[in-house]
């Protein structure tokens, strides 16, 4: 029996009270009761608060919390006076003490006790607070669209003496929305960000009423034009379809969909087609108030589909009282192929190419290339097939073609040719973003990258890649973190919580590592990964010089998933026969995929040379040398940004070749900012044991230290200035 059983009857008295009214907040507290974990029992009562702040954050300071610390709110609640002093003081406790339970370290089991009890008093105040809330009028349609975070409904709290009560008339509720809409920039969570668009809209997956299923493709395809259409329009937040399929055959309420993407309106559909003939029904409602706002159907015959796609995403603007600017109509009417027959043979293709990224099945990028060819063939000015063609190809020869000559060049001239046919076809621009990029051209990568957010302002993929550029490459981290909060604006889903991680590895650069903690702590309970957070946490422990501590958090990683692989430099001494099996594993798993260990080969070759296998660890010392040279010959990114020259320098001062290794760490060293984790690394790379305590190589690294420190300052002004510290 846990030393803390009594403490848990407790919340499961409050767990039966509130069973479904607060289903976030049920959720949580059931694994909180049921686990037997200490580790487990201190995060889900952090979550638990987590629940209750944000949800008071927007109640009582009416703004939307974020990714906002939570003492941050605290302290706000308690300095306005929205709560009472000892639900503070308990709120305080709780998340101060449940750190352990996010962030495992040593702690006694005996702290697990009272924040259970501070979460008790907490919950017995918060279901009282919730019983005085009434929900306010639904607003009229003319009323215009829900400001503030589209995806919670606005509450309206009645008059009461209670000093932590605040009563607001539904004439003020709207005059102070209207003012919120006129700031440019907002205060959200812990970043101050461009402010969402007022009008947000998911578009659902379609459902397919067709005979046939081998019209889905039809289906799905019109949805996605829809959605396509309407990202278009800078006045209108789209949430992505990457981000929306989740939702595809699962019922849930609408308003709960609505809050997970963050979104003030929804859009369901679902269509059939007969022979020529096709019919579509689609609803838009008020996903923040649950309220039905227009529905139309449409009967067409196929040849006019380009056209009703285009009607209904200017309908759903009008409804939602959209601005739509003269070249944003142009780019919606558009029609991107005169032959219906063509489009057919390109929707198929979308989803073989698809099904390929998915599975890696050779078989589905054969069929998708035949059909784009197809397509092509039908109609040679269809320039959409042309970028599909690209997407494929970058897709499968990314990684063979990497040290060729004419490496992604089909991906350039195939978009080039798009562009020739139709010059406002933003996936078009993106590719060729791709193509610069990973070909070290960055600023013509930005240029392009900035030519398809400016016919697509929501296109999420566009501000990722420039994210990724600006700061690993051109290592301005103020606009690089900016770019990754637009993309971040865009995406909910399976792909949100990796754009977290790159978010939270950028501030770790910088040396932020609260805040890097922070996005992965995020991400984690969004994915609820602990084997993907854990080696995230380990991988921040190395840099912070707790190398033990590392190893362990990765060793809890191996215990759950036997295939993890720890990152070969984090073991910690002693454990060369473990590196070594470690290594082999991941030579295993190279081979399945195809990829290229352009970064890891000199670690495999330090591995076996520990383990006693002399001669392979050469092999892969010299596929290191290759990959690297190699790299800086054509100029690829890896070179662009020095890692090449990095690694190169640690394999030849592991040879014993002082005067090469100084060559390439001089070469890595003309960069204008390392990071945080470049600094860190340097210090205790294994591979440099034999030159570490040479002055030449201190002065490299203070010179380092300097340039990091310049960028780090300049960032913290920043994220001072925007309030996010």
């Amino acid at each position: 029996m846990q030393i803390w059983s009594a403490e848990i009857k407790e919340l499961e008295t409050l767990y039966s009270s509130l069973k479904g009214r607060l289903p976030d907040l049920e959720k949580d507290l059931d694994h909180l009761i049921r686990t037997e974990d200490e580790n487990v029992v201190l995060l889900y009562s952090r979550r638990c608060l987590e629940i209750i702040v944000t949800d008071l954050c927007q109640c009582e300071l009416k703004r939307s919390r974020k990714t906002e610390p939570l003492k941050g709110v605290i302290d706000k609640l308690h300095r306005e006076e929205k709560v009472p002093d000892h639900i503070i003081a308990s709120m305080h406790s709780v998340n101060s003490l449940s750190t352990f339970g996010t962030h495992p370290k040593d702690f006694d089991p005996e702290q697990v006790k009272p924040v259970l009890n501070n979460l008790s008093t907490i919950l017995k105040w918060y279901l009282k607070y919730k019983e005085t809330q009434t929900i306010s009028q639904i607003p009229s349609e003319n009323e215009g669209a829900v400001t503030g975070e589209e995806s919670k409904p606005r509450k309206v709290i009645p008059k009461s003496r209670n000093k932590y009560v605040l009563h607001l008339s539904r004439l003020a509720v709207a005059a102070a929305l209207i003012v919120i809409a006129l700031y440019i920039f907002n205060k959200t969570g812990s970043r101050k960000l461009v402010r969402d668009p007022e009008k947000s809209i998911a578009i659902l997956p379609f459902r397919n009423d067709s005979p046939d299923e081998g019209a889905v493709h039809i289906i799905n395809g019109t949805m996605e034009a829809i959605l396509d259409n309407l990202s278009k329009i800078k006045n209108i937040r789209v949430i992505s379809r990457t981000s929306v399929e989740q939702y595809r055959d699962k019922a849930r309420p609408l308003p709960q969909i609505a809050k997970e993407l963050k979104v003030s309106y929804i859009l369901e559909g679902s269509g059939q087609k007969y022979g020529d003939d096709i019919s579509l029904t689609v609803q838009l409602l008020d996903a923040v108030n649950d309220r039905h706002l227009w529905s139309s159907p449409y009967k067409r015959k196929i040849n006019d589909i380009f056209a009703l796609q285009s009607e209904i995403a200017q309908a759903i603007a009008t409804k939602i009282k959209a601005t739509i600017t003269p070249e944003e109509k142009k780019l919606i009417e558009r029609i991107p192929t005169a032959n219906i027959a063509a489009y057919d043979l390109y929707l198929k293709a979308n989803d073989y190419r698809e099904d390929y990224n998915r599975t890696n099945n050779l078989s589905s990028y054969q069929t998708a290339i035949n059909l784009y060819s197809t397509a092509l063939k039908v109609d040679p000015s269809f320039a959409r097939a042309y970028t599909g063609l690209a997407r494929s190809y970058y897709d499968r020869y990314y990684w063979p073609d990497y040290f060729k000559e004419n490496f992604l060049d089909s991906c350039l001239i195939l978009a080039n040719k798009a562009l020739s046919l139709d010059d406002q076809l933003d996936e078009a621009y993106y590719l060729k973003g791709l193509y610069y990029s990973k070909n070290g051209f960055f600023e013509e990568a930005l240029k392009n990258f900035d030519n398809a957010l400016i016919l697509n302002p929501n296109s999420y993929q566009a501000y990722s890649e420039k994210s990724y550029i600006l700061t690993w490459m051109m290592h301005d981290y103020v606009k690089g973190i900016y770019n990754y909060d637009k993309a971040l604006n865009l995406i909910s889903g399976d792909e949100r919580p990796d754009l977290l991680r790159e978010l939270g590895r950028a501030f770790l650069d910088v040396g932020f590592t609260d805040k890097a903690r922070d996005y992965y702590h995020e991400a984690y309970i969004l994915d609820s990964n602990f084997v993907l957070y854990t080696s995230n946490i380990a991988y921040l422990e190395f840099h912070l010089g707790n190398i033990q501590k590392s190893y362990e958090l990765n060793k809890q990683c191996l215990e759950i998933d036997t295939s993890y692989l720890i990152n070969i430099p984090f073991l910690a001494p002693g454990h060369e026969e473990e590196g070594y099996l470690i290594a082999r594993k991941y030579v295993e798993k190279l081979k399945k995929t195809g990829s290229l260990p352009v970064l890891q080969s000199h670690r495999i070759g330090h591995a076996f040379w520990l383990g006693g296998n002399r001669e392979e660890a050469k092999y892969y010392f010299e596929q290191q040398i290759k990959f690297g040279e190699e790299s800086i010959k054509l100029g690829r990114d890896i070179a662009q940004r020095k890692a090449a020259q990095y690694d190169l320098a640690a394999t030849y001062a592991f040879l014993g070749e002082k005067e090469k290794a100084y060559r390439y760490l001089d070469e890595f060293n003309t960069i204008g900012f390392h990071s945080f984790v470049f600094i860190n690394l340097i210090k205790q790379d294994p591979l440099f044991e034999g030159i570490r305590s040479e002055k030449r190589f201190q002065r490299i690294v203070q010179s380092m230290e300097a340039k990091y420190q310049a960028e780090h300052d300049r960032v913290e002004r920043w994220l001072s200035e925007q309030g996010m510290l």
